[in-house]
């Protein structure tokens, strides 16, 4: 596949982009529903060979990430049989009654389980696993699950960004510029922390006011008991073995060397073999139209990667700054944050990163290390803008679209914007005053 790297975009990179621009504007109009845009505008990129059939679906970076679709996949299996255990139920109960039934208390508790989980899982299973017990939660406090899906998607990227495992970016990264969990932990989870303080205000400001405390519900919330919801003991069990076997396994990564899909396939798998679960029982909880989103979405960035224009995008956002150190970190954590809030960090920070590593290396010093974490942050924060600028928020809205309770493109992204300039903006004087 032909791919330009310097000079100006050819007539294919444009029309590339075009498609793209398009299909990207249907699914923020919601004239047309976002998987039939998706594939529609990676059927164009085929077409006008933007791409083709290797590029899109076996490339390492370019096409669809199947390590993102079957870690997907894996995932939503484990908590479909999960969810038959009646587990969900119990959390929510045991959430409502340490909240004693106010919403708002509600939201912080889950947006800083999630935050944690984030941290420590990557942040698209740890979605999958608290959204069914918002909408539990809620069903039993009467409140809407939106403001709650949608802090805990944002919650998910913030927490994700604090160590290597995290977020699929930073291992990305973390490769790239020879980068270890504990640097992570180190020069990341510090700032994260403050970040994670900023967005509980945030939520409060954003969603607080929206919130009804009804005493009648939470009364009786607080009459259940919680340990009554557990249906089947046994399948709890043997699922709580094989998901924490999964988390384990996610954790040591850096040790084991296995793809998060993997794991997740592979606990799958046992999770079906060893237990009564039937495997039709076991996909009903799959949200197959997301999937298939997904990959519609890579196919067409992998286009706009292939064509070159990502590239040119990064090339030009760094030669803007002269290269100048803090300019150039200044511009990269916006730009980052920027590009990211339209197309997917993944392949984003595929490109961008052997750019930075040329730049760090050019630069030299240890204090030119600020730009892995600049790069990390902007990607990072920059997926909560909008509606699919990251996995995690992606499947959110898969999830409540199937739960009955849908969240718009620009209901998501009007307080995504806000989110994300907040956060942003709180970082660049971090980086400023502890490195440059």
């Amino acid at each position: 596949m032909y791919r330009r790297a310097e000079g100006f975009l050819d007539t294919l990179a444009w029309v590339s982009v075009a498609v793209f621009l398009g299909a990207y504007a249907l699914i923020a109009s919601e004239r047309v529903h976002r998987v039939a845009a998706a594939l529609g505008g990676a059927g164009l990129m085929l077409a006008i060979h933007a791409t083709d059939a290797g590029a899109a679906f076996f490339s390492e970076h370019s096409g669809i990430d199947w390590n993102v679709i079957f870690l997907l996949l894996g995932m939503m299996i484990i908590v479909g049989v999960l969810k038959q255990t009646g587990v969900f139920e119990y959390l929510a109960i045991w959430a409502a009654k340490r909240a004693r039934g106010r919403p708002f208390r509600l939201m912080v508790l889950l947006v800083v389980i999630t935050a944690v989980a984030s941290a420590l899982l990557d942040n698209v299973t740890t979605v999958l696993l608290i959204a069914p017990v918002t909408f539990l939660v809620c069903e039993r406090l009467a409140v809407s699950p939106v403001p709650f899906l949608i802090a805990e998607a944002m919650a998910s990227n913030i927490g994700g960004a604090a160590t290597l495992v995290g977020d699929p970016p930073n291992i990305i990264i973390a490769s790239r510029g020879g980068l270890t969990f504990n640097d992570f932990l180190v020069h990341m989870a510090p700032m994260v922390i403050v970040l994670m303080v900023v967005f509980v205000g945030l939520c409060r400001l954003m969603f607080g006011r929206g919130f009804h405390h009804d005493h009648e519900r939470a009364a009786a919330v607080m009459a259940l008991d919680e340990k009554e919801a557990i249906s089947d003991r046994r399948l709890l069990w043997q699922s709580l073995a094989v998901l924490g076997l999964v988390m384990v396994a996610f954790v040591l990564h850096p040790v084991l060397h296995y793809e998060p899909s993997v794991v997740a396939l592979l606990g799958a798998g046992m999770l079906v073999a060893a237990t009564k679960v039937t495997t039709e029982d076991a996909i009903a909880e799959v949200e197959w139209p997301t999937l298939v989103f997904f990959a519609g979405l890579f196919v067409m960035v992998g286009a706009l990667v292939e064509t070159g224009v990502i590239e040119q995008i990064s090339r030009a956002a760094v030669e803007a700054t002269g290269g100048r150190l803090a300019l150039t970190t200044m511009g990269l954590l916006g730009g980052s944050a920027v590009i990211s809030a339209v197309v997917d960090n993944i392949p984003y920070v595929a490109t961008m990163s052997p750019i930075v590593a040329e730049l760090v290396e050019a630069s030299g010093g240890e204090q030119a290390q600020v730009l892995w974490w600049s790069l990390a942050f902007g990607a990072d924060l920059g997926g909560n803008a909008t509606a699919v600028g990251a996995a995690a928020n992606v499947v959110v809205l898969g999830m409540a679209a199937r739960n009955g309770t849908p969240i718009s493109f620009w209901q998501f992204t009007k307080y995504g914007l806000i989110v994300t300039v907040v956060t942003v903006t709180l970082v660049a004087p971090y980086l400023w005053l502890r490195y440059l």
